[in-house]
């Protein structure tokens, strides 16, 4: 007989990561959009503000899916 395997239905991460995923690809898509609307290539936001932009919300999205909820682990090894 054939037994029934339980799914495993929890999200991968927590509600916290996709908030400040979107705020990291928010930030990366503003950093870009800043340095095309300049539209200089010896400009100032295009030289020193957008690189900053792009480097923060690029940092943001890497912290965001390396972080890790302990409640979360704990909650599914006792069910």
């Amino acid at each position: 007989m054939a037994t029934k395997q339980r799914k495993n239905n929890r999200m991968i991460f927590s509600s916290w990561n996709y908030k400040v995923l979107a705020l990291g690809i928010l930030l990366v898509i503003a950093g870009f959009s800043a340095m095309y609307i300049e539209n200089e290539v010896n400009g100032f936001i295009s030289l020193y503000i957008s690189p900053i932009v792009i480097m923060t919300g690029y940092i943001t999205v890497i912290v965001s899916i390396m972080k890790h909820d302990d409640e979360t682990g704990k909650a599914s090894e006792e069910s």
